[in-house]
């Protein structure tokens, strides 16, 4: 199974059943999900600020166990500094975290699925899907 990397966006869509969930579906069939060690600490944040219930807690991690979570590793951390570089060269400002992001997909070689292009705009070796407009 080719893998796919989920950007948070997407996976707080699939997460809240959101509307925008459904147009990313057909991108996700019989692939394998992988997530950033880095998303899954966006959503951590996420939760801590938003103050959730111990349940709704355990709720999105059992949900996390379906994803395949990338770690920090030697490799991704250079893949992360050429992703970072690359974006400066082309003149675009990459944020750490989406960095990251897209260090992992570009370490996998494999596509990003994300609700924000924009914010991968400065990377020229990574390969979007998305669906917004």
């Amino acid at each position: 199974m080719k893998p796919v990397v989920l950007d948070t966006d997407v996976v707080s869509f699939l997460f809240k059943n959101d509307s925008r969930a459904q147009s990313y579906l057909p991108h996700l069939h019989d692939r394998q999900w992988l997530i950033s060690f880095m998303t899954e600490a966006e959503l951590e944040q996420w939760v801590l600020l938003a103050n959730w219930n111990a349940k709704r807690i355990d709720w999105l991690r059992s949900f996390l166990a379906r994803f395949g979570i990338v770690p920090s590793s030697h490799d991704l951390v250079i893949k992360w500094a050429e992703v970072m570089v690359a974006a400066r060269r082309a003149g675009r400002r990459l944020e750490t975290a989406d960095a990251w992001i897209a260090a992992t997909a570009v370490l996998y070689d494999a596509p990003l699925v994300t609700h924000n292009a924009s914010d991968y705009a400065g990377v020229p070796e990574l390969k979007l899907i998305t669906e917004s407009s």
